[in-house]
């Protein structure tokens, strides 16, 4: 059987790897070792905190919602369950836009949920 030497590959995956932990300080970046520790770290949080992201931005929709709520003399909770009850299908994301945006329009939707709270 014919011997592989590796020193090619093993050069050129180390060198990807220590490309790839560039920013990271100290020995980090240049001991392969290392880099390799902080590389799996760093892919790790990069991933719970993309997760992580989608919840934060969920926040700060609703804190928009509520925000624009009370400017129209609601709160959040009622004006989702006014929503709800009157098949309003939209999402928050769209709603905090609104808020934010389009005043008069966030008002003639937080009226609608009113009056189905009103009605039942």
């Amino acid at each position: 059987m014919t011997r592989i030497k590796r020193g090619v590959n093993k050069k050129r995956r180390h060198k990807k790897l220590l490309n790839m932990t560039k920013g990271h300080q100290g020995v980090r970046h240049r001991l392969y070792r290392r880099a390799h520790e902080s590389l799996i770290h760093a892919l790790r949080y990069s991933y719970t905190h993309r997760k992580e992201r989608k919840g934060d931005m969920r926040k700060l929709w609703n804190i928009k919602i509520n925000a624009g709520a009370r400017a129209n003399g609601t709160t959040y909770s009622k004006l989702i369950h006014g929503l709800k009850l009157a098949g309003v299908e939209i999402n928050r994301k769209m709603l905090a836009d609104l808020a934010m945006r389009d005043p008069g329009a966030f008002t003639q939707i937080a009226e609608q949920a009113k009056q189905q709270l009103q009605a039942a």
